[in-house]
């Protein structure tokens, strides 16, 4: 079901939603996560820095990749309908993602619920972290599919100084400035309703997560050295980039594709930094012929 079709009156979408208790790294951690479809492979799907797996909706309803995969869509701790770890004074420290944590996070959760190497699809920070996957814990997953995959951001990029700087402004009102500052990431072709979609997320994250998940974005994360090791053999590397994304930019994604060896590309027509939740229709054109090649194989 997709955003503008007919729905009629007592439908429910094919996605169940849960909570799952994940003990890591010293912490407890009420994780929420959704899952639809019934196919033999999983796959996890990674949301942006700020946002929830809501952005991800439209492919979790989508009936094509539902018979190829079952699909996992789970909020980071801080994120949408997960928390902070509850058993810890968290209102007293400021949230920042590292490297370390954010894919020790993600190989927990796919180790806690049985999936055997589970294809991983991300987003922003989430085509960032994919790297790592791909990295560092190649044995356990099956192929990475990354969405507006960097491997650095320059710090010539001064947005990001005052990016974060305004994220943090207590005179700044982030229910109106995150949003705002979203929807010009994304392509102006892309439907106004799935833009507003990707606008309404971005206006109710918690305050401080945005720019502690930017903390990792763009000032930790740094894999350009680590990105020609990886072993398309051993994990599949798959790269798809908005052509109209100002912040994981096409020549950002063209330079990690040059460094990897087997690795594929495609710069996507008409679509920014949220392919999945700003135009699902066209981004799902691109997916499915990757969708088919890791089901094949």
């Amino acid at each position: 079901m997709t955003l503008g079709e007919d729905v009629e009156n007592g439908h429910h979408d094919p996605i169940e939603g849960r909570y799952v208790w994940l003990e890591f790294d010293g912490e407890t951690y009420r994780t929420f996560y959704e899952v639809a479809g019934d196919g033999d492979v999983p796959l996890i799907v990674l949301h942006t820095a700020g946002a929830d797996s809501r952005e991800y909706r439209h492919l979790l309803c989508d009936e094509r990749l539902g018979e190829q995969f079952t699909i996992y869509a789970f909020d980071m701790p801080w994120h949408g309908r997960s928390y902070p770890p509850l058993a810890d004074r968290w209102w007293e420290r400021d949230y920042r993602l590292t490297t370390d944590f954010y894919a020790g996070f993600i190989v927990h959760f796919a180790r806690t619920l049985g999936l055997d190497e589970p294809v991983v699809m991300g987003c922003s920070m989430g085509g960032e972290i994919i790297l790592e996957l791909a990295s560092t814990y190649a044995e356990e997953v099956r192929a990475v599919i990354g969405l507006e995959t960097t491997d650095f951001v320059p710090s010539d990029r001064g947005y990001i100084d005052d990016l974060q700087t305004i994220l943090t402004h207590p005179e700044v009102d982030q229910e109106v400035f995150r949003p705002e500052w979203i929807h010009g990431l994304q392509a102006p072709q892309s439907p106004e309703h799935n833009k507003r979609e990707t606008w309404w997320i971005y206006s109710q994250a918690g305050h401080g997560v945005y720019a502690g998940d930017i903390d990792f974005y763009a000032r930790e994360w740094d894999a350009r050295e680590q990105v020609a090791e990886i072993d398309t053999d051993e994990c599949g590397v798959y790269l798809l980039t908005g052509e109209y994304d100002f912040s994981g930019r096409p020549e950002d994604t063209e330079r990690v594709a040059e460094r990897i060896d087997g690795a594929t590309i495609e710069i996507m027509d008409e679509m920014g930094h949220f392919p999945p939740v700003e135009n699902p229709e066209a981004f799902r054109e691109y997916l499915y012929p990757i969708a088919e090649e890791i089901v094949e194989e």
